[in-house]
């Protein structure tokens, strides 16, 4: 019951998030983390092939910086978004570059319905776990400020898990 408890709290907080930064409210501006989320815990060197332990940033929130494609990316580890989300910047980094006819998906965000364009992304390597052939959607310039891990990477994985403060996948 207490585990269920949790979840539900970091997908309200995640979803809380998620709506500022859609918003792009100033109290949630997502940039440079602080030193101290930079920290992994344990060392990822002496992880097990396929875990990774991501550190809570400063804000209590997880980041990630996977390899999209063969580029790294800044993302925020987000179970309440559906699909990985990227931004049109971060798509661009990536080598995706939908035209404006490939915007065809709707997706409900907090604040209203947005078209997005659906991809599959080749590979997403984040430590040790590599997952391919990753449902994302690529939302329009300027409408997500960070790029969002979200579920269609996270539920192929074995597990992941908050504890202790960091956030624990498994492949």
């Amino acid at each position: 019951m207490l585990k269920l408890a949790g979840k539900a709290a970091v997908l309200v907080a995640v979803s809380y998030v998620l709506v500022q930064v859609l918003n792009g409210s100033t109290a949630f501006r997502l940039g440079p983390r602080p030193a101290d989320a930079q920290k992994t815990t344990p060392a990822q060197d002496s992880m097990p092939r396929g875990m990774l332990v991501l550190p809570e940033d400063g804000r209590g929130h997880f980041i990630a910086e996977p390899l999209v494609n063969g580029t790294r990316l800044n993302m925020l580890v987000d179970t309440g978004a559906s699909v990985v989300a990227l931004s049109a910047e971060d798509a661009g980094r990536a080598g995706i570059f939908p035209n404006a006819g490939e915007y065809k998906l709707t997706i409900a965000t907090a604040n209203g319905t947005i078209q997005a364009a659906p991809v599959k992304l080749r590979e997403v390597r984040v430590g040790s776990i590599v997952l391919r052939d990753v449902e994302a959607a690529v939302l329009p310039a300027g409408r997500l400020k960070e790029s969002l891990l979200g579920m269609s990477f996270l539920r192929r994985l074995s597990s992941f898990q908050i504890a202790d403060g960091s956030l624990v996948l498994k492949q």
